[in-house]
Order: C-alpha cells, then sequence, then structure tokens
C-alpha cells in the first residue's frame, strides 16, 4: 500500500504582525538541555557518534588558518566536492549554511510568504514543519503512515498541490523512520513540481547513509529543485555547524545568500576547514560508518524480534529508527516516558517531537556504542512493563 495523504491546513491571520517564534519541543527536550550527565543511555541522537577534533586535524595544523571574511558562498573545496555528487552541478550551485536549519530557514523565509501554500511531509525534522507556520504559511500535510510503511506516495504529494502552491518539502532518508524515497518516486515528484511551477525542497541529510547506496542527488533533478544536507548527521559533526543547499537556479541561490549576508555575511573559517576535511577522507571514511550504522540497526532489529510490544519498519537508511508500542497495549504513555528517562536514565525522541502519538519514539541507534545501545533498549522495555505495557 502506499501512504495516505490527510490535508489539514493552518491559517494563521494574514496581518498577524511579526513572525512568532515558538520553541520546538524537540530543542526544549533535547538531551543537551535536559543535561547530558543526567543520562546513562543516550538513544536520543539522531547522528553518528560524535567526532573530536583530533578525529579530524591536530591543532597545530590549524594554525595558520587565516581567520578572515571567507567566500560568501562558502569554502570552495567544500562547494566542489558537494557539487561532484550530482550530473550537471557547479560548485557555484551550492551555498554553505550554519547548518542543515540553516539552509532550511534560509529557504523558507526566501520562498513563502503568509498565505502561500505549502506541501510537506509528516512526521517531519520540526524546523520543516514550524519555520512556514511562523511565516504564516498554509499548510498541507502529506501524513505517512506506519501501515503503509512511512513510504510517500508520489499521487499523494500531487493530489495535495494546487495552483495556489509555492513550495514542496519532503526528506529523503526520511527522518524520524529512516526510510527512502526510490529513485523512481524522487523524479515523479521533482518532475510535477516542475510541472506546476512550484519549489522542491529535499532534505537529504541521510543521503550518504542509505544502506544500498544514495539515489540522485535531487537538486541535478529539475532546476527548481533544491537539496538541503549537512556535516551533522552522517558525519558525526554536529557540533560544526556547517550545511548547504544545492539548487541550479542562481536567482534563488542569490536571493538565499542575500539572506545569509545579513545575517551571518559568511561563515565560520574554522566551521567549514573542519567540515571540507572530513568530507575530502568520505570516501575512505563513510563505508566504515555505514557497517556501524548496519551493526547498529541490527541491533535494534534483534530487540523488537524479541519484545513483541513493540513493531517497527525497518530503517533503509541512516541513523534513526521509530518504532511503536503496539496499539493493544495498556501503558500509562507518560509514565512510560517518564520513567524511562527519570528511572532509566535513557533517552529516546517522543512521538510528540514530530506531532505523533507517543506510542511511537524515535531511536538514534547510531550514536552509542554497541552496548549503550543494548543497554538503553532494554531499559525501554524495562521501562514500558514498569507503566503497565
Amino acid at each position: 500500500m502506499v501512504a495516505r495523504s490527510r490535508a489539514a491546513e493552518l491559517r494563521p491571520p494574514l496581518d498577524s504582525g511579526p513572525m512568532r517564534y515558538r520553541r520546538m519541543p524537540i530543542e526544549v527536550e533535547s538531551p543537551e538541555q535536559y543535561g547530558y550527565d543526567r543520562i546513562d543511555c543516550n538513544l536520543a541522537e539522531s547522528s553518528l557518534s560524535d567526532l573530536r577534533l583530533g578525529d579530524l586535524v591536530a591543532p597545530e595544523e590549524l594554525a595558520d588558518l587565516v581567520l578572515a571574511y571567507g567566500d560568501h558562498l562558502g569554502h570552495p573545496g567544500l562547494r566542489a566536492i558537494v557539487a561532484a555528487d550530482g550530473k550537471g552541478l557547479d560548485p557555484d550551485d551550492v551555498l554553505v549554511t550554519p547548518g542543515a536549519a540553516g539552509a532550511l530557514f534560509f529557504l523558507h523565509t526566501s520562498i513563502l510568504e503568509a498565505g502561500d501554500h505549502l506541501v510537506v511531509v509528516r512526521p517531519n525534522y520540526a524546523t520543516n514543519l514550524e519555520t512556514p507556520r511562523t511565516l504564516g504559511a498554509v499548510v498541507s500535510y502529506l501524513d505517512l503512515r506506519i501501515e503503509d510503511g512511512w513510504r510517500i506516495d508520489p499521487d499523494a504529494v500531487a493530489a495535495l498541490t494546487t495552483s495556489r502552491t509555492r513550495l514542496v518539502s519532503i526528506t529523503t532518508p526520511h527522518n524520524p523512520t529512516g526510510v527512502v524515497l526510490p529513485a523512481e518516486a524522487l523524479a515523479a515528484i521533482v518532475e510535477h513540481v516542475e510541472r506546476i511551477g512550484a519549489r522542491l525542497i529535499v532534505d537529504e541529510t541521510y543521503r550518504d547513509l542509505a544502506f544500498d547506496g544514495p539515489t540522485p542527488l535531487a537538486a541535478s533533478l529539475g532546476d527548481r529543485t533544491i537539496s538541503v544536507s549537512s556535516a551533522s548527521k552522517a558525519y558525526g559533526l554536529p557540533g560544526v555547524r556547517v550545511g548547504w543547499l544545492v539548487t541550479r537556479d542562481r536567482a534563488l541561490r542569490d536571493l538565499v545568500l542575500a539572506a545569509k549576508e545579513q545575517i551571518v555575511i559568511t561563515g565560520s573559517a574554522v566551521d567549514e576547514e573542519l567540515a571540507f576535511r572530513a568530507l575530502d577522507r568520505r570516501d575512505t571514511w563513510l563505508p566504515a560508518a555505514l557497517e556501524r550504522a548496519r551493526a547498529a540497526r541490527a541491533i535494534v532489529g534483534s530487540w523488537i524480534e524479541s519484545d513483541p510490544r513493540f513493531e517497527w519498519i525497518e530503517p533503509s537508511g541512516g541513523t534513526v529508527a521509530f518504532p511503536r508500542i503496539r496499539t493493544d497495549s495498556r501503558a500509562d504513555l507518560p509514565r512510560f516516558h517518564s520513567l524511562l528517562l527519570d528511572r532509566y536514565a535513557t533517552a529516546v525522541g517522543p512521538g510528540h517531537w514530530f506531532e505523533q502519538d507517543d506510542r511511537f519514539f524515535r531511536i538514534g541507534f547510531g550514536w552509542p556504542t554497541p552496548d549503550r545501545l543494548e543497554r538503553g533498549l532494554a531499559n525501554v522495555s524495562a521501562a514500558l512493563s514498569d507503566a503497565g505495557g
């Protein structure tokens, strides 16, 4: 079966005044806010294990790095590596940003105005949902379902678009489920969005960790398609605030560049140099990273098989999964999540981070060591028992 669509509209008043920012639960309740020292088994992180500075470079190697304003588009070497991933792309099609979150914010605020129509997949990374709301956009949601394998159906996307649609936003490999959109489905969505004159954002943050190989870089498939990614997830560098967007539309690139310049002018010379060095080694580094991610996914799969109270769709990429406590369980869900964190010192990403029922929870299996992952999963089972599940 394919994913079923359910459009929902959010219409804030067009004269509601300035942008109304709201802190997102995924940030308010994040491990770094709760306190890393209070968590024994951290299954809430969505990246590979965090690298240390010494894993990339000896500090003295950066001694001669000039801390000046850099290229406003971003580190030329980094942009060349990113562009080389897509057929027909040029380094000047790449704009380096302060993380993928920065790229998404720049894009949404450059493309959308209050009242503009957006189609966005849900569940999703919170920024892809919250920023359009902050802008006052009219949002239609393509609500994916575990029963349909979390698949994005191109026909369902098309059914939600109208003559007023300015933007469509999808992710692959999908966060929080890890499901990869097949290349033919991606191409179909690109074709439809191009035909109706809208734009398509494809959040490809986990693209380099697709277990069966990455789909084509989305920006290489159409002039109105924008790829977004970062060094945070697949490279274990969330503390290096470097992301990027890719578009063949130079007018859009310049518009987003203007947004970047008004906020940060240029990126951090140090951060961009570190990101460049990480991606420059990816041909030797990524195979090992993929094997670690596969091994960790297998640990989660074994746990699911051993405890029939849980179900999941096995991820086909990335470092996250989105299991569900089966619907016939009578567990007290608030108590389950409270016990898991406070009694068992184990963090997961509860479903409400992604606007889903708290029977769902995201597990980041790429970040913890294998023993911490196994212990954390055992704690999840214990907490469910304690909560009456």
